[in-house]
Parts: structure tokens; sequence; C-alpha cells
């Protein structure tokens, strides 16, 4: 029984992943519904304020009378509190579905165990930790953003063979200078979809002017551009303005919508308010220096490190980081590798 389980939560996890641009500052849920062995309905979240998974995988059931006799499975506990959406709890008890299979609890202090205690008192036989480590592991993001109070940290760069992020610029020496191939590119880029924001500091917009955008790969969303600029040196023309979602930090007001940051622990504060706007998680892209505040800081909760093959002899070294690596693969000439904090 426990490998059949598993079967369907592995549907669920593939369900839910399909929500990896569009569902936060929800988590990324997916949920199948179940009778004599085969499956008679699925869904999964697709965006905050529409359906939840298992009203969509409940709608999708052609003869509702079957679900009297299912089981519905789904990566995370099922909500007990009225949001945007009502309660899916409410939902699974009005139609009367016997059994409830999920991956992981919801640490969220409005459900955390409540959605759970709902159904076992409705009379519905709930089975936990189905496959909960990769349930744990699919919604990492949303997981720490409520229990640290921050967004989730991802830090990401490219550096040559030799450890160096860019060459020793000349003050008329402008524009990107790639070091990855342009194969890696839609694989960065979607990474980027799966985050909130873009987090740089004031000479990577300086040097670079980029965009910031999920251009090479496709995906229907609003990124945040993020801007540390304490001295108030980016120009207020710069192509990261040119969409309005962006979030500005500087000491003073400037001709931009500016948060302002005056205190001794600026991290700490620009995490504080990207929390208060909901951005459940950011890709730290640099520069080096901005790279190094984080890590000194053990301000991060994942790294993405990539490695061209080309080396620059000199320039700008690359940030130095400890920690465990969970992937390594090529992509081309580029070595990709993601790290987690040791």
């Amino acid at each position: 029984m426990q490998k059949e389980h598993e079967k369907y939560m592995r549907r669920c996890l593939q369900l839910a992943q399909q929500g990896a641009s569009s569902a936060s500052p929800n988590p990324m849920v997916g949920s199948v519904i179940v009778y004599q062995g085969k499956i008679i309905g699925e869904g999964w979240h697709q965006q905050a304020g529409k359906a939840h998974a298992e009203v969509n995988a409940i709608a999708n059931v052609t003869n509702r009378e079957l679900l009297k006799k299912a089981t519905l499975y789904v990566n995370l506990e099922p909500c007990s509190h009225q949001g945007r959406t009502p309660p899916c709890s409410n939902l699974i008890i009005e139609m009367q579905i016997p059994k409830v299979v999920i991956g992981c609890r919801d640490t969220n202090s409005l459900v955390n165990g409540r959605g759970i205690a709902k159904l076992k008192n409705a009379g519905i036989e709930v089975i936990e930790d189905i496959l909960k480590e990769e349930s744990e592991f699919l919604n990492r993001r949303f997981f720490t953003f409520h229990a640290q109070q921050r967004p989730y940290i991802l830090l990401k760069w490219a550096q040559s063979k030799d450890g160096f992020l860019d060459i020793n610029r000349q003050a008329h020496q402008k524009g990107m200078h790639w070091i990855s191939s342009p194969e890696t590119r839609p694989f960065v880029h979607r990474e980027r979809s799966e985050v909130d924001g873009i987090l740089v500091g004031a000479n990577t917009i300086i040097n670079d002017n980029p965009h910031l955008g999920i251009s090479e790969f496709p995906a229907q969303k609003k990124l945040w551009r993020i801007i540390i600029d304490p001295q108030g040196r980016v120009k207020p023309q710069s192509q990261v303005f040119r969409d309005p979602h962006f979030v500005y930090f500087s000491a003073e007001q400037r001709d931009v919508e500016t948060q302002i940051i005056n205190s001794g622990n600026p991290l700490a504060e620009i995490l504080k308010v990207l929390h208060q706007k909901d951005i459940l998680s950011i890709m730290v892209e640099g520069g080096a220096f901005t790279l190094q505040q984080f890590i000194s800081a053990n301000l991060w909760d994942e790294a993405l490190l990539i490695t061209g093959p080309k080396s620059l002899h000199a320039g700008l070294a690359a940030p130095k980081i400890k920690g465990e690596i969970i992937e390594d693969f090529y992509l081309k000439q580029d070595r990709i590798q993601r790290l987690f904090p040791l």
C-alpha cells in the first residue's frame, strides 16, 4: 500500500510543479483523486486567488458519486481557514470523501495541523507524511518565508574558469560582459521565473544596465526588480525602472519611488520590506560586493554557480562560498552547481 500511496503522491508533486512560476505567494500544490486504482480527477493550484488544487481535482471528477468511495491525495495539508478562497477541508467534508493522503503538513501558522484535525473530526481517515521530504523540498521557499519571516534567498552568479566575475573595467567600459554561454540563458531565465524578485546592487545597474527579465523562458510573470543603492548612484533612466515592478532602496529620496534604508543592518531592513510585500523568494544576482554581503551575514538558502569555460586571468574576483553541492552538471561548456548551506 505504501508504494501505491507514493505513486499517486508523485503525481501530485508533478502537478504541483506546474505552479512553479505562478502560484506564489501561495505554495505549489497538486491533487489527485483515486477510485479502485484509477485516477478519476486531478488538479493543481495555478495562481493566488484562484481555486486550490483539491477544488480543481474534485471539479475534474465526472461522476461525483464516486467521491464517496475515493481517496484524495495532496502534497500539502488542506487549508482550514478562509483566505482569498474558501477552505479546502470544508469541500472535502462536503463531498464525503472518506480518505485523504497528505505529503506534508502546512507549517504556516494559519494552518499547521488544523486542516488535518478538521478532517479527522469529520470522520475522514487521514494518512500523513507520504514522500514528506520531497513534499517539503518542493515548497521550501514557502516554508522559509513563513518560518524565517523573510524571503527565500537564492544566490546566483557566473564566474570564469579561474574564478572571476568580470574583467577589470575602465570608466568607459559599460554593458554586459558574458561569461556563460548563450545556451545557459534559458536555464537561468527558468530559474528566475520560479522566484518573485531579482536583487542587485548599484554597480550591476551602472555597469551592465540590465533589464532583469525572463525573456528567454515562457512564463507569464511580473518579476520584482530589487535595487540596493545606498549612495544614490543609479540613474532614474536605467532600464530596470522602465517596468513599474521595482523596489528601490537608498539612503535618501530619489526621482523614483524609494524605500529609505538608514539602519546599521540594511540587509535585515531590506528583507523585512520584501517580506511585507509578500515577496516569497529572491534571486541575488550581484555584483560581487552584494553577494558577499549576503554570504558573510549567512543570509542565503541556496546558491547557483555557473562556471564558464574561459579564463580571464585577472578581474573582479567571484565570492567565496562553502556549501553542500546537491547538483553538479554541464550545459554545453558551462558547469552548473547548486549548493545548500552546510
